[in-house]
C-alpha cells in the first residue's frame, strides 16, 4: 500500500504523507462491538498527572477485539477490513458459522470472503489461529499469547511478525520483532501471517496539529526549564545542561536499562540488540 503525498499549499502540507487506505472495505464499524472510551489525559485515579504530554485529541470508540481466538473448530468468513483509531494495525470483522460476529487483527493477504478457523486442527494458512505446538518452525506469526488462555499480548502492531525458531519439549523459541528471542509455552495460541498496514511507520505527520488530534501535547526540553523543574534546567545563556541526559527525576536516559522483572527473566533466551 503506497503513501499519499500532498501539494505544498501550506507549510503543514509540504511534508505531510498519509495512508491511502486501499485495503479498507468500509468506514462504518459494527456497533454492537463498540464501547465508550473515556480519556484519562495522563491522570491517575487521584487526578494527578502521572504521564506527561497527554490530553485533548479526537473522540473515539473502543473496538472489542478477539485476542483469545477461542471459538475452536468453528469456521468464520471475513466480512470487512476496517480502520481502528486505537491501534496502528487494521482490523477485520468476521462472521462465524453459528452467527456470532467478532473483530480480529487484520493480517496481510487476508481478503473479504476468505474462510478462517481456530484450533489445533486448523491448516497453517494466513488468518488461522493455532497453538505453537501445531505450527511448523520458521513460520511467521503474530497475535501471540504470553500465557496459555490469557489472550494475545505481544506482536500486535502494524506490519509486525514474529518467527517460531524451534520447539523442544513443552517450550518453543520465538524471535520477536525487537530481536529478542523468548521462550513460550507451546500451548500458547498464535495467528499465522504478518500484520497488515506495514507502511504505518513511514507516515510523516507534517504538522503539530495532527499530533494534537492523537491526544499528544507539546514536550518542553529539559534544558529550557528552570533548575527547580528539571536537572538540566538553568544556566547563563543557552546552556546544554552540563551533564548526561536524564529524566526530570534524575534517572539517566539513552541506553540506561530500566527493566527489573526477575520473575520473567528466565523466559528470555537472548536479549534484544545482542547478536
Amino acid at each position: 500500500m503506497a503513501l499519499k503525498k500532498f501539494r505544498p499549499t501550506s507549510p503543514g502540507r509540504r511534508f505531510r504523507t498519509s495512508l491511502r487506505f486501499e485495503e479498507l472495505t468500509t468506514d462504518q464499524p459494527h456497533r454492537p462491538l463498540l464501547e465508550s472510551k473515556k480519556r484519562s489525559s495522563g491522570r491517575n485515579n487521584r487526578g494527578r498527572i502521572t504521564i506527561w504530554q497527554r490530553g485533548g485529541g479526537h473522540k473515539r470508540h473502543y473496538r472489542i477485539i478477539d485476542f483469545k481466538r477461542n471459538k475452536i473448530g468453528i469456521p468464520a468468513r471475513v466480512a470487512t477490513v476496517e480502520y481502528d483509531p486505537n491501534r496502528s494495525a487494521f482490523i477485520s470483522l468476521i462472521h462465524y458459522l453459528d452467527g456470532e460476529k467478532r473483530y480480529i487483527l487484520y493480517p496481510m493477504g487476508l481478503k473479504v470472503g476468505d474462510r478462517i478457523v481456530s484450533g489445533a486442527e486448523a491448516d497453517v494458512i494466513v488468518g488461522n489461529a493455532l497453538p505453537l505446538e501445531n505450527i511448523p518452525a520458521g513460520t511467521a506469526i503474530h497475535n501471540l499469547e504470553l500465557q496459555p488462555g490469557k489472550g494475545a499480548q505481544v506482536v500486535r502492531s502494524a506490519g509486525t511478525s514474529a518467527q517460531l525458531l524451534s520447539k523442544e519439549g513443552t517450550i518453543g523459541l520465538v524471535r520477536l520483532p525487537s530481536g529478542e528471542v523468548r521462550r513460550f509455552n507451546l500451548r500458547c495460541m498464535a495467528t499465522i501471517g504478518q500484520l497488515g498496514n506495514p507502511d504505518h511507520e513511514k507516515v510523516s505527520l507534517g504538522k503539530a496539529g495532527r499530533k494534537r488530534w492523537m491526544g499528544k501535547r507539546p514536550n518542553v526540553r529539559g534544558v529550557a526549564m528552570n533548575p527547580v523543574d528539571h536537572p538540566l534546567g538553568g544556566g547563563e545563556g543557552k546552556s546544554s545542561g552540563g551533564r548526561h541526559p536524564v529524566t526530570p527525576w534524575g534517572k539517566p536516559t539513552r541506553g540506561y536499562k530500566t527493566r527489573n522483572n526477575r520473575r520473567t527473566d528466565r523466559f528470555i533466551a537472548r536479549r534484544r540488540g545482542k547478536k
